[in-house]
């Protein structure tokens, strides 16, 4: 064995002749297989060995100095079982008693520590009769009302018996009778009759309704002691049914601010508003009075812009050959006459008319040239003139001009301008442009 794995071990070696040395352990001591943690013992006992090579296994066990089985691995120690109750250290009188166990199963140091190894308790050899304690208050009555017991108690514990003492004689318990006046519990009287509906018609955001009533007074509950009240409502109210909402009359809502001047230049108008629905009128309720707007004059001190409007056409100018002087008079040549207008009254800034400001048409001169005609039909006949009396009416006709010798077109453009005062001639003149006849039946003059 080396001396470093056996420090603090005494071995003795014997020299045998044939030269094999014998070592005798000096520290070994019993070893065993299985260690009982619960109980401390050891059993399936292996053999004497050294407590280092007994400890290779750490769930083996190996017996102590002190007898004892001595755990070698290294879980937390454990109690021994205790020993038996000592004699008490006194013959009659108050004294102590003892037993012990031990801290065990460890095997290093590291794991030691201090356990508590004895305990005491108090003995008594002479014994100890017990004594009653006071009486406790009456406890409540064992009814709310009328006749009932009350309970007081007594302790046997002033002392309480000791040592094979005897208990107290007499009861621990004791009884007294109680009385109190029950109360009475209010009670309903019947309902009465249902009363008229709170409105004739149904009132904007309310609901008409009828009530009965009962009382809590058959019997009342009584005061001293307390009754308890009636359970419930004393009034029951349902809806009144099958009736008609109440007109609701309009009231004017709050005015408006006046808006913006309803104009950008010159003199305007603000406006401020109203509206009937504070509230408004509903089934058959009248409508606000009075008007739902005002208005108030507002300036703008900005001229506004005047825009320019067209004059009236100029009279058409003369009916001309429209390129050089070539002579059109009384001939089937066209030409062309133009006329003009004016854009007046533009300023500050107004918009200049839309539009042409000439246009001009085709047209045939015919200034005091011949042209034969032909008679329209007669006009109706006037009224009577004077209208009694001797009275007469007249009708006319017109010498209408024949122009079916003009071409009337120039270049697939229609022409139909027959341009100044032309020498009508209608062939029968012999009825004239007008006639008269006396009207017949005419009333005199009064």
């Amino acid at each position: 064995f080396s001396e470093a794995s056996h420090k603090n071990q005494l071995s003795v070696c014997v020299c045998v002749c044939v030269c094999v040395c014998v070592c005798v352990c000096a520290e070994c001591g019993r070893c065993f297989a299985h260690f009982d943690i619960i109980s401390g013992k050891c059993d399936e006992e292996i053999g004497e060995l050294e407590t280092d090579v007994c400890c290779l296994n750490p769930k083996y066990g190996h017996q102590g100095e002190d007898g004892l089985c001595v755990y070698c691995g290294s879980v937390p120690p454990t109690w021994s079982p205790w020993s038996p109750w000592s004699q008490c250290n006194t013959l009659c009188r108050e004294g102590v008693r003892t037993r012990s166990r031990k801290c065990q199963g460890f095997s290093q140091s590291e794991y030691q520590s201090v356990c508590p190894g004895e305990t005491t308790t108090v003995c008594m050899t002479c014994s100890l009769d017990g004594k009653w304690g006071l009486w406790s208050p009456l406890g409540p009555c064992s009814v709310t009302c009328g006749a009932g017991l009350q309970l007081s108690n007594r302790v046997c514990d002033s002392p309480a018996p000791k040592y094979g003492g005897k208990y107290c004689d007499g009861p621990s318990s004791q009884t007294s009778q109680c009385d109190s006046v029950c109360p009475v519990h209010g009670f309903w009287t019947g309902w009465s009759a249902w009363s008229e509906c709170s409105s004739s018609c149904i009132p904007e955001g309310q609901v008409p309704f009828r009530a009965k009533q009962r009382s809590c007074s058959n019997p009342a509950p009584s005061s001293n002691p307390p009754g308890q009240p009636c359970i419930g409502k004393p009034t029951h109210q349902e809806k009144c049914q099958k009736m008609t909402p109440c007109a609701v009359n309009g009231h004017w809502g709050e005015w408006s601010a006046f808006s913006s001047c309803s104009v950008t230049c010159g003199a305007g108008l603000e406006l401020s508003v109203r509206h009937c629905d504070n509230p408004a009128p509903k089934h058959n309720g009248h409508p606000c009075p009075g008007e739902r707007q005002r208005t108030r004059v507002c300036f703008t001190n900005v001229h506004c812009p005047v825009d320019g409007v067209w004059s009236e056409w100029s009279q058409w100018g003369k009916c001309t050959y429209p390129r050089g002087k070539r002579v059109i008079n009384c001939k089937d040549i066209v030409g062309q006459q133009d006329r003009d207008r004016r854009c007046d009254h533009l300023s500050f800034n107004g918009s200049i008319c839309s539009g042409e400001m000439s246009n001009d048409r085709l047209c045939y001169d015919v200034h005091n040239c011949d042209v034969m005609g032909n008679w329209d039909g007669w006009e109706p006949w006037s009224l009577c003139n004077p209208t009694c009396g001797k009275s007469k009416r007249t009708r006319k006709r017109h010498c209408e001009p024949d122009f079916s010798n003009y071409s009337k077109s120039k270049r697939g453009q229609k022409v139909d301008t027959f341009f100044g005062e032309m020498l009508l001639d209608c062939a029968d003149h012999k009825d004239g442009d007008s006639e008269s006849q006396p009207c017949l039946n005419v009333p005199p003059c009064s």
